[in-house]
């Protein structure tokens, strides 16, 4: 382990910050509630430990010298991340959790979302936020193994409790000009099996086929609606799909609604869940009250339908 002993203190830092960003002297002083002869003290020592010159006095005005430019620039580094570490002890203390993980079944539209995690991000206190799309079994496994802390799914387990959330709609299509789209009006769902199917991967660690829509014996699999559209606009096969993702093709002539005899569409019911339950943290739960107060029967979810 390295002796080195530091020759400065995080005060002296915040005090050379504050005299430089209130225009000098008298006003940090008011600012930090000290006399101004501490804070000449405190900068003074700072440059003499240092070696080099940081603020230097033109008028009235205590002005950065070019070496005190690069200086404070890193000392606000230096600051921050004392007032986050101090910030995760009182978040620790309050049981505040240092990360929440957001687990989102992939049909969900996020646009809502943009909202949420605008105001979250000022309620965060600094947790990390990680979100996952998942999808089919991969959803009902972040709720089984509480690997996440707060769902959004399609599912509701047995034994669990969700929080109504919004519909959700998958839809048959495919390219205007394929086999499919040449039909006018509906067709048996036997002739599915003769044309290649996009699917979404679910993203269980070990899924279970049973679970979707697999009609087709040629499939290929993708890990993101992003990609099966792209598929499917260029004239590969057929897909079920939201809304909030077919949407813009569709106006645009670039993909068109199958309309399945029985079937023409896939409708369900999200639900937000929190996992942990009664051990839910207190991040976790502002989280999903935002989610609710944004996102529960949100006009832009329905509009989609």
């Amino acid at each position: 382990m390295s002796n080195y002993r530091p020759k400065t203190t995080v005060e002296q830092w915040r005090i050379l910050q504050a005299v430089v960003d209130h225009g000098g002297y008298a006003h940090a002083a008011e600012f930090l509630n000290k006399s101004q002869s501490s804070l000449n003290h405190a900068v003074a020592k700072l440059q003499q430990v240092l070696g080099i010159q940081l603020l230097e006095v033109r008028g009235r005005k205590a002005e950065l010298t070019q070496a005190g430019q690069v200086m404070l620039r890193r000392s606000r580094q230096l600051t921050q991340t004392i007032t986050d570490l101090e910030q995760l002890a009182d978040n620790l203390t309050e049981g505040w959790e240092p990360e929440v993980r957001l687990a989102i079944e992939m049909v969900f539209d996020r646009t809502p979302l943009v909202p949420v995690l605008q105001e979250f991000e000022h309620a965060s206190r600094g947790t990390r936020l990680t979100i996952e799309d998942t999808v089919l079994t991969g959803t009902l496994e972040h709720i089984s193994e509480k690997t996440a802390d707060v769902v959004i799914t399609y599912h509701l387990p047995k034994g669990a409790i969700g929080e109504p959330l919004a519909d959700f709609k998958l839809e048959l299509v495919c390219h205007p000009n394929h086999p499919l789209a040449q039909h006018d009006e509906a067709f048996a769902q036997s002739e599915l099996s003769q044309h290649l199917q996009i699917v979404i991967r679910d993203t269980a660690l070990s899924p279970r086929e049973e679970e979707g829509w697999l009609k087709a014996e040629q499939r290929w699999t993708v890990s993101h609606f992003d990609e099966a559209l792209r598929l499917v606009k260029s004239g590969l096969g057929f897909c079920w799909l939201p809304p909030y993702i077919t949407e813009q093709a569709i106006r645009d002539g670039q993909l068109k609604r199958l309309q399945l005899a029985g079937s023409s569409h896939r409708r369900g019911q999200l639900y937000l869940i929190l996992p942990k339950g009664d051990n839910a943290g207190p991040c976790a739960r502002r989280l999903a009250e935002l989610i609710l107060a944004h996102c529960k029967g949100d006009p832009m979810q329905e509009a989609a339908e």
